[in-house]
């Protein structure tokens, strides 16, 4: 067997031995921006202590907009004064400070005990006011409504909606082997209030969300064999789907949540793909062929799945229409390795694993002309996923020899790195847009 092959078939069946601490904090540190960023000042908002917990909603917003690599937000210092509301805003004041909009807003607190959050935009060059909306919330939820803020925000000017309240799933490590600590960890998009999901003893693997953000699938070793489970995350409810001879892997779901794509090698170890229908329990085959076949991925209206198979002799990404008779089409044709795709939100692009001069590094494939533009600049980059509204790619890849967590835009200009503050992170998987 190749060495590409054995990279192939390790993204099924081993996970780092690195070690890291439970819950370890993930950092976000802005990597790189667009060279002319929109200018924008985010005034601390009025406060409701204690009903908001101390939290300061103005600083979340902030970090939100400039993590996505387009604004750059005004210091506080330099702002002379503090408006709460669109119209105490001075627009041909903070335009002379170099400013293009400003954000103001108020925290208050309700009778019935909720938070209220008040969000004003207004551009200043105009003086027009883009945005003025308030937020009615559960004081533990008040960070949540301020990633909805920016969103609100940041679609309001760059005419995209916004993925700052959605959510990621990852795995992280605990501990040295061989008393290793296996997480799958839930976090808001920015890494933080993380929330551990399930812990084990032995690997956990390959996380999926459905479509509704209800549930997770992954692949868990805890029976000392690989089992795939679904997973609710808001109750914990669990139950194995998959356990069949030989290896269960690489799951993903359909579209409507009824199904899941499942890698499965029977007992002649060889590597198909497979359908199976999560109320039913029926098993569908996909793929029948020698070579190894692997990493299915739908695409949103589940007429199709792209996935990855060595069948012309390196591993490369093909197209499969379901419920017709065609045989598998071959898609990527630029480079010796191209795998795990992951289709966009539109349906118009690929995020793969891609090998550029030596190194694995993540692509982004548009699928109309077959043009492959490399994103990431690693050496072991892998487990590429879209967020929610197409923007942005996470990935998983290392830094001074420890697994990181990273994001870049589809145009490869922003991006900003997820560290752990010791040990392993990696299988990012970016969770869909909620309610």
């Amino acid at each position: 067997m190749n060495g590409r092959m054995k990279k192939l078939i390790a993204i099924l069946v081993v996970v780092s031995c690195a070690a890291t601490p439970a819950f370890a904090q993930l950092r976000l540190t802005i990597t790189s921006g667009v060279t002319d960023p929109i200018n924008i000042a985010v005034v601390e908002f009025a406060r409701a202590v204690p009903a908001d917990g101390g939290l300061d909603v103005a600083a979340v917003v902030q970090r939100d907009l400039e993590s996505s690599g387009r604004f750059k937000g005004m210091s506080r210092t330099d702002m002379v004064t503090r408006p709460t509301t669109t119209s105490a805003v001075d627009s041909p004041a903070w335009k002379q400070l170099r400013n293009d909009y400003v954000v103001v807003g108020r925290v208050t607190a309700q009778s019935n005990g909720d938070v209220g959050l008040a969000v004003g935009l207004v551009n200043v060059l105009t003086g027009q006011t883009l945005l003025d909306r308030t937020w009615t919330v559960k004081p533990a939820n008040l960070r949540n409504a301020a990633h909805r803020a920016a969103d609100a925000i940041y679609e309001k000017i760059i005419g995209v909606r916004g993925a700052f309240a959605t959510r990621i799933a990852y795995v992280s490590v605990d501990g040295k082997p061989p008393a290793q600590k296996y997480q799958l960890i839930v976090a808001d998009a920015d890494g933080e209030s993380p929330r551990m999901i399930l812990q084990a003893d032995r690997p956990l693997m390959s996380p999926a969300w459905s479509s509704d953000g209800e549930w997770l699938a992954y692949v868990s070793f805890e029976r000392r064999v690989s089992a795939v489970y679904v997973q609710q995350v808001r109750t914990g409810q669990r139950r194995m789907v998959s356990a069949r001879a030989g290896i269960n892997g690489a799951p993903a779901w359909s579209p409507d949540g009824k199904k899941l794509a499942l890698t499965l090698s029977g007992t002649n170890g060889n590597l198909d793909i497979y359908l199976l229908d999560l109320g039913t329990q029926q098993l569908q085959r996909l793929t029948d062929d020698p070579s190894i076949d692997t990493e299915a991925a739908f695409t949103p209206d589940g007429s199709a799945i792209y996935f990855t198979s060595d069948r012309s002799g390196n591993p490369q990404v093909y197209r499969l229409a379901l419920g017709s008779s065609e045989r598998p089409r071959r898609v990527t044709f630029s480079g010796s390795y191209n795998a795990r795709p992951r289709v966009s939100p539109d349906g118009k692009q690929l995020a793969l694993l891609t090998l550029d001069g030596g190194q694995y590094r993540i692509g982004l494939q548009d699928i109309a002309s077959g043009s492959l533009q490399v994103l990431s600049k690693g050496s072991q980059d892998e487990s590429p996923s879209f967020a929610p509204n197409g923007a942005m790619v996470i990935l998983a890849g290392r830094e001074r020899g420890r697994g990181v967590l990273q994001t870049v835009s589809i145009d490869g200009q922003t991006s900003f790195r997820l560290n752990a503050d010791a040990g392993e992170v990696r299988e990012p998987v970016w969770g869909p847009f909620l309610p």
